[in-house]
Order: C-alpha cells, then structure tokens, then sequence
C-alpha cells in the first residue's frame, strides 16, 4: 500500500527529504495495508523533544481515534539536525508519503518553505503548458 500526498507538492517547496518509521497500534497496521488512508492536512511536529505525525487519518474500527498523533521513529542525529533547521530557517515538516518496506510501515517526511499564492499560480500555468505539448506530440 502506498499513500501519496499530492497535496503537499502543490502547496509547499520541497527541499529535504527523511525516511522515518512510524508507531502504529495491530489495528492501524492491519487497516493500513488493506485500506490505506489519508495524509491531506497532516504535519510532523516536535513534542517534548519528539517528532510526532499529527492529523493522518487512518481509519479503524471501534472506539480508536483515526487521526490520533503518531510517534515518528528517527536517528537522534536526525532529529537534531531537523530540529535545528526547522528553527534557523522557519521551514515546516510534511509528510509526503506514506508505504510498506518489507513488514514496515514508513513515511516520508521533507522540510518545506511554503508557496506563496503567485508561485501556485505559475505551476498551474507550467502544468498546463506541458499538458498541451505532449497533446500536440501524440496527434502528431
């Protein structure tokens, strides 16, 4: 199963990219790789000198809350290294990815500045251009 948050390309500039485990209960697993879930309106945020994945929603039955916040598993070294450049550079984190390695359960997470609404616009107008180039390729 893999989670892709499209969401996030359009609305942030990606610059670095982290691969971290993540802490899910038997059922968030289970519910995960057969029905997957949602990253659209997700972050990472540090809490007590932790990285935690708030507001995925990954759907379970029961009483269990779907978009509890989640402990991210990462190096210290890696924790740091984000921690300080998220406060040098007042950047965000967002998770871009969600997917199965093996038996585990990773997400992907990068370091983003946020566009500004021209900067949008313009990938639209790049979107669109390229669309029409490669309609005008396959008629030809």
């Amino acid at each position: 199963m893999r989670i892709i948050n499209k969401r996030a390309n359009f609305d942030y500039e990606l610059l670095e990219k982290y691969e971290a485990g993540i802490m899910l209960t038997g059922n968030e697993v289970k519910t995960f790789r057969l029905k997957g879930g949602s990253l659209a309106g997700s972050f990472a945020k540090f809490i007590e000198g932790e990285l935690y994945l708030v507001n995925a929603n990954i759907p379970i039955e029961g009483k269990a809350e779907p978009t509890r916040s989640r402990k991210l598993l990462l190096n210290k070294a890696e924790i740091i290294s984000i921690e300080t450049k998220i406060k040098a550079k007042k950047l965000t984190l967002v998770p871009t990815k969600m997917y199965t390695k093996g038996r585990f359960i990773k997400v992907e997470i990068a370091l983003a500045k946020s566009k500004r609404e021209f900067e949008k616009r313009e990938s639209i107008k790049k979107k669109d251009i390229e669309r029409e180039i490669s309609e005008q390729i396959k008629f030809r």
